[in-house]
Parts: C-alpha cells; structure tokens; sequence
C-alpha cells in the first residue's frame, strides 16, 4: 500500500505554516523537499565521518571513500545502467550536458554538423549547444510540439539528417509535464548513427528508468529534484560513448601522473571527476534514491498518476484558467494562467499568502514561451507526498486569485 500521509511525515518541512496556513508545496519541478533520512545522512557524514575522499589512508578518509562511491553504484541499479563505472557524478544535469559538450561533442563537431532539439528543453540542455554554434558553426535543428503539447517522436526521428551528429531531448518537459518517447528516438538515431543525449531531470523523477532498454548514449539527472541534496547528480554514459570523451576538467584524481612536459589520465569515470567533489552531497543523494527505490518508482509514478488525472479534472472545471499542455501523456506538471491581464508573478503571490507554493515565470524555457506566444506562466508541480487535498486547496488559491484580480 502506498501510504501518502506516512511518506509525508518522513519529511519535517511539510508540517510546517506558511503565512500561517498548512504549506501546500507544489514547486517540485524547480526543487523537491528532502526526508529526515537524508537530512540525518547529510549531518552525519559532516559531524561523524567527513574527510576528503580518494588517497587518503586514515580511517574518516576510508569511511568517506566507501560512503561515496557506494553511491556510484546506488545511480546504477537506480537507472540501471550495465555497471557502475557508465556512471560519472555531479553537481547535477546542467554539468552533465555541459560535460557531454565539452568532453564529446567539441572534438567531433564541424561547421554545419547539426544538434535535433525540441521547443521544450530547459535552458541547460538548449545553452551548451548555443555554444557550439556560436563558437564551432554547429546548427540547431528545433522540433515544435503539437497543439495540446505533445512532441510527436517522428517529427524528431524526420528533422535527424546526413549532417545530424547528436539528438538532446528531453524525457519530461519542466513546464507542459508532456512525456516523450525517448525509446523511438533513440533507436532510429542509432540505426542513422546518431548519439541521442536524454535530459532526465524530470523523467527520473517521476517513472522508473532503464537507460539500456531506453538505449540513449547519455542520460543526466540531477539529485535536488530527486529529493536530494543540491550539488548532487550524475550522468549516465554509454561505454562506446565514454572512449570517444576527452576530459572535461583539469586537476585532482583525474590523472595518474603529472610532470612538467605530460600528464596521463585516470580510468573512466575517475577522468571526468577533476577536484574535490561534492562528497556529502552525493551520499546525500545516494540515500535519497535509496529511499525512491524502498518505495517503488512503480507506486510513486501511480500516486503521481492519480495526482495529475483529479488536478486535471478539477483544472478543466476553471473555465477562466488557461492550461498549457493538456496530452494525456504527462507528469503530474501543470503551467496555466488567468484569462485577462493577471501576471503569472500576483497570482503566486496570492497563492503564497494561502501558503501554497507555485513557480511563476519562464522556466528557463524560453524557446517554448516564444512558441506559446507566452512570457510567463504559474507552474504547479506535484510529487510524491502531494495529496488530493492539496489539489482542492490549490483550486481554492486559484478561485481567490479570480476574484482578486478579475
């Protein structure tokens, strides 16, 4: 049985008032909430075991080592990658395609080679590819959704052409919720030959994920929307791929030796893992998925499931609320806005006094705002230890905001 009333008290901040009302909290997309477990893990690693990790022979060296790279292998059974060393950690998925850029793509691009994108993507799997343009003559090829939202995958298996060399996609869009089919895409770009790089920051979140059945050669996720700390996250790497990678940065544990006239580098994935990292916050993370997996992301993507089917039902009852992105094939992510003059920005306020918490702006989407013919919309994103209650208390928020400002 998934129990939501029990999985809410594992986190502390959900019993807390904002504006002296019951915190609704459903800016998930942008970051979620972490339970005490993780907390406790995050306290414990600094008050009771922390040092640098790698080299070190002392014992708190020794124990923060295993603790760290036990959460290597932790992101591979999660995304079920074919071993532990296809995965290389980071402070989440905006270093993960900036490193596949860097690392991949910038040796092999030409002026002319081509990068498939759809209108959805989030500034961090559109920006890195900018640079490529701007500094290497690369060419964007975008991909426009349909008009409830959905991205047809053969409209992004037809824009892939001679001069295609990478497909950067997106599972699950931030602000429509729409869900794409990654599995097609990425099995006609290997039949054309083409890399696919998967942005998983919100696909991970919300269903279980197989990269090999995907068949993707890259697929990032970041630990914050995973109920982990911030600074956390990986990128899974194809074998095949990971040979063709130069390093990305330079400096500690990236190398074996270091003389005055060469430098030879450490084994994949050590390579691409220059400097101190982010120690606690990847045990932080390695518990928060722990967590995930104890529960099922089986059960968690059909509470959300549940979440997303009432929110719409009830939404569609708001006559005067415009929703972007009604396809059935969606996350529990919901972006509208009022009919008239009302900003997306006086409704969050508005909602915030009733203590819910929504997003309001662009999304670091601008491309699919431009295509919206939109500048902002309110954004209300459900997690795992949302409620129905919470979508009626949200409706509520909504019909205040319409009397408020008409």
């Amino acid at each position: 049985m998934y129990d939501v009333q029990k999985i809410r008290e594992d986190f502390p901040i959900l019993s807390r008032e904002i504006n002296g009302k019951p915190l609704v909290y459903l800016d998930n997309g942008a970051s979620a909430q972490k339970p005490q477990i993780v907390i406790d893990a995050i306290n414990r690693a600094y008050a009771e075991e922390y040092s640098n990790v790698h080299r070190g022979l002392h014992t708190l060296s020794n124990i923060s080592t295993e603790r760290y790279e036990a959460v290597r292998s932790t992101i591979a059974h999660f995304l079920n990658a074919q071993d532990e060393n296809s995965i290389i950690m980071n402070s989440g998925t905006t270093e993960g395609i900036n490193m596949v850029a860097y690392s991949w793509a910038m040796p092999r691009f030409e002026p002319g080679d081509e990068i498939v994108l759809s209108v959805m993507e989030h500034h961090a799997n559109i920006v890195p590819w900018q640079f490529l343009r701007e500094r290497q003559g690369a060419v964007l090829k975008w991909v426009d959704v349909d008009g409830d939202g959905a991205l047809d995958p053969q409209a992004v298996i037809d824009a892939i052409g001679p001069k295609t060399r990478l497909v950067a996609i997106t599972q699950t869009s931030n602000v429509l919720g729409t869900v794409v089919d990654v599995k097609s895409i990425c099995a006609a770009a290997r039949e054309k030959g083409v890399a696919v790089l998967v942005d998983g920051s919100q696909g991970s979140v919300h269903m279980p994920v197989d990269v090999q059945d995907i068949g993707c050669d890259f697929y990032a996720i970041t630990g914050h929307k995973l109920y982990g700390p911030s600074g956390s996250g990986a990128i899974y790497v194809h074998p095949d791929r990971m040979r063709e990678m130069r390093p990305f940065m330079g400096g500690g544990d990236m190398i074996r030796e270091v003389h005055k006239d060469i430098v030879t580098y450490n084994d994949a994935p050590m390579k691409f893992e220059a400097g101190t990292p982010g120690i606690v916050q990847q045990i932080g993370l390695g518990v928060a998925l722990e967590y995930l997996m104890d529960l099922g992301m089986e059960n968690i993507a059909a509470h959300e499931a549940g979440l997303r089917d009432y929110a719409k039902r009830q939404l569609e009852g708001l006559n005067w609320l415009q929703v972007q992105g009604t396809t059935a094939d969606k996350a529990a992510i919901f972006s509208f806005s009022l009919e008239g003059a009302a900003h997306p920005h006086d409704i969050s306020t508005i909602l915030d006094k009733k203590g819910i918490a929504v997003r309001a702006g662009h999304h670091c989407a601008g491309p699919l705002m431009d295509h919206l013919g939109l500048n902002a919309t309110c954004r209300a994103s459900f997690g795992m230890y949302n409620t129905l209650e919470e979508v009626d208390k949200l409706v509520e928020g909504l019909e205040l905001c319409r009397d408020l400002l008409g």
